[in-house]
């Protein structure tokens, strides 16, 4: 060790010796290249640790969104749970996968709360997210089908969406009950939802949806295949724990 200590000593003193023999124009110069590497590096990192990691869980009110990110928390179904009117939002790896060997992914996830007027919520955290998934209540489909459209709507238009190409998994919750609606007939129904929507927007002045990209292909029915990003439908049921269509979604889209 105090060979290592005398070694450094010198390498000072030569050091100290070198910057004396300097013009103090060339000294100044190696301090500005120097502290400049430093801002360079220290941004590098900042955008590597900016990797998208946020899955955004949305949906209308009622539709089981709470208790699926408990369910993929911690595995329990919090059947008790009230509908939010805040956001939950935290950081974690994936109940399944906390027995896993070897290295696992820890996911953000924020679930905006259903209610319509804190849907501004979810403006705010849609230009961060890496997927979306949003929830349909398949018990309940059709008293809120018209809701559940123009709100699926309204995030397949945007432009923060649509330009990063961000993934949307549309989950058909709940149906593990009999009278449930199968994902078909949902993504069927949605599909025809949308399309009346992009007729009745498509009048509206350019002014005013300004934030809008358009969906579909002129002239056709609107389907899913048509958006630019990814949007695929799926189905399961949070309260018995049947949620691997969200646990792979997330596995695929999830940054390290």
């Amino acid at each position: 060790m105090d060979e290592w200590i005398r070694q450094a000593e010198v390498w000072v003193g030569q050091a100290e010796s070198w910057i004396r023999q300097q013009p103090p124009e060339q000294i100044y110069v190696a301090a500005v290249v120097v502290a400049v590497t430093i801002l360079v590096l220290i941004a590098a990192s900042c955008l590597k640790s900016s990797k998208l990691n946020t899955i955004v869980l949305s949906g209308l009110s009622n539709s089981g969104k709470t208790t699926l990110f408990y369910q993929l928390q911690d595995g329990s179904s919090h059947q008790g749970t009230v509908t939010s009117m805040e956001e939950n939002n935290d950081t974690f790896v994936l109940s399944s996968e906390k027995e896993r060997k070897g290295k696992v992914r820890p996911v953000h996830i924020v679930d905006v709360p259903g209610h319509a007027r804190l849907k501004p919520k979810l403006d705010e955290v849609l230009p961060k997210a890496a997927g979306v998934f949003f929830v349909v209540d398949a018990q309940d489909f059709l008293s809120s089908m018209q809701a559940a459209a123009e709100y699926l709507y309204d995030t397949l238009t945007k432009a923060s969406v649509v330009k990063k190409k961000v993934p949307v998994l549309i989950f058909c919750n709940k149906t593990d009950k009999v009278t449930a609606h199968s994902k078909e007939f949902i993504k069927k129904q949605l599909e025809k939802e949308i399309n009346k929507l992009q007729e009745s927007r498509n009048a509206i002045s350019s002014a005013d949806i300004s934030d809008e990209v358009k969906l579909g292909v002129p002239g056709e029915a609107f389907n899913f295949s048509q958006c630019q990003n990814k949007v695929t439908v799926a189905e399961g049921a949070g309260l018995t724990g049947n949620v691997s269509a969200v646990e792979q979604f997330i596995r695929e889209y999830v940054k390290a």
